[in-house]
């Protein structure tokens, strides 16, 4: 595939050659690279990024079928522009072998839209204390997680990250101390923020901080790092957008203040965040009227970020792109998320001047938990291109 007449993060006009699922060539006048039969894309002036890589995604799959699905994830990941996830195991049952992890990874190559690695649990079924499965997984395991619980116990948490250090496991971290958290949700997300770095910074594992969303916890981060700990971190695009002086939608953890809010884009000036991650949480209308926390977020990401940063913080879109793109794929060990030669081929086409309105009707989730509705937004997906091959197109 050629596409021509597009425009890159810096404003430059550019072509891209694309053959054998990966970049080919990167500049102008590359007509005569393509054979005769090779299909031509005319971007139409649009900016060219490499495809989003989403760190903290949740497709439900197995047993919350209702919510998502993968191939409904697929399809609201690639009208987002992303064509890789990383998915969270809290499904039923939780994922807590390679071999279910290895059946989710397949599903998602089947529908072909979107590529997934599934996570699996810390402890054995959440169950907050059996590790022995750590100790027996495949070197297809790289990432475990206790998602939304977190290891409670310290002395569990210390042998899990002593385990992940001899395997060459990354432990991903949700900080919420859930016996604070009933009465001081702030105090629950630092504590634990704290304790998992100095963790990792003693042992020496790798540590990737789930959605960050206080000034407490990120100074944490921040200090970790400082002090030669292998931490990095994401923050949320709805950590970024909301206060919760004017949005009391439920998340964990939930929305916060101003001053965390301006904290997080601190953060990502400074280069303490390593990504922004969407944390797509779908619910039906009834579980989310029971109280669920959560929203989808992956076909709205680009649009807050680019918004909220680019235009109203004055981000360069380069860094926005790193970002949404080539450090959560650094981070996933991806050969993805740089728009140079041998990379593989995916990329979006974004329109930055018009904006647009967002219709949770229109979502292609399955779920339409959406704060977002109604929101204008500048940075409107319209095409997705995944190992050469278009897999979203937008209607109009």
């Amino acid at each position: 595939m050629l596409i021509q007449n597009a425009v890159n993060a810096r404003g430059e006009a550019v072509e891209l050659y694309l053959s054998g699922g990966t970049i080919q060539a990167v500049g102008r006048g590359l007509a005569a690279l393509a054979g005769p039969d090779e299909p031509v894309l005319d971007a139409g002036g649009l900016t060219v990024l490499p495809a989003f890589v989403d760190l903290h995604t949740h497709w439900r799959t197995p047993g919350f079928e209702y919510k998502e699905d993968i191939e409904t994830g697929s399809r609201a990941a690639a009208a987002g522009g992303y064509t890789f996830v990383n998915l969270m195991p809290n499904t039923k049952p939780v994922c807590s072998s390679a071999a279910q992890a290895a059946m989710v990874e397949e599903e998602a190559e089947r529908v072909g839209l979107c590529s997934a690695n599934q996570t699996v649990s810390i402890t054995k079924d959440f169950d907050g204390v059996t590790l022995d499965h750590l100790k027996t997984l495949p070197e297809t395991v790289r990432f475990v997680t206790e998602d939304g619980h977190g290891v409670q116990d310290a002395s569990v948490m210390a042998k899990a990250f002593a385990i992940c250090h001899q395997r060459g496991i990354t432990i991903m971290s949700h900080a919420e101390d859930m016996e604070i958290s009933p009465w001081d949700y702030r105090l629950a997300e630092d504590l634990e923020t704290l304790r998992n770095c100095w963790l990792s910074e003693y042992y020496q594992t790798r540590l990737h901080m789930c959605h960050v969303s206080t000034r407490g916890a990120l100074e944490a981060v921040r200090i970790a790092k400082l002090r030669g700990a292998p931490v990095t971190c994401e923050v949320t695009p709805h950590h970024l957008w909301f206060t919760n002086d004017v949005c009391d939608y439920r998340v964990n953890p939930p929305i916060r203040t101003a001053d965390d809010v301006a904290a997080l884009i601190e953060g990502i000036k400074d280069g303490t965040v390593d990504a922004i991650a969407t944390d797509h949480a779908p619910h039906s209308e009834e579980d989310k009227a029971k109280g669920a926390a959560g929203m989808v977020g992956s076909e709205t990401a680009f649009g807050v970020c680019y918004t909220r940063l680019c235009r109203g913080e004055g981000l360069p879109l380069e860094l926005l792109s790193i970002l949404m793109s080539e450090r959560p794929a650094q981070i996933l060990g991806l050969n993805k998320g740089r728009l140079e030669p041998g990379c593989d081929a995916d990329l979006v086409l974004v329109d930055l001047e018009h904006p647009y309105t967002v219709d949770r009707e229109k979502l292609h989730s399955k779920s339409k938990n959406s704060p977002y509705h109604g929101a204008e937004l500048y940075g409107r997906v319209c095409a997705t291109i995944k190992g050469g091959k278009l897999t979203y197109q937008a209607e109009d």
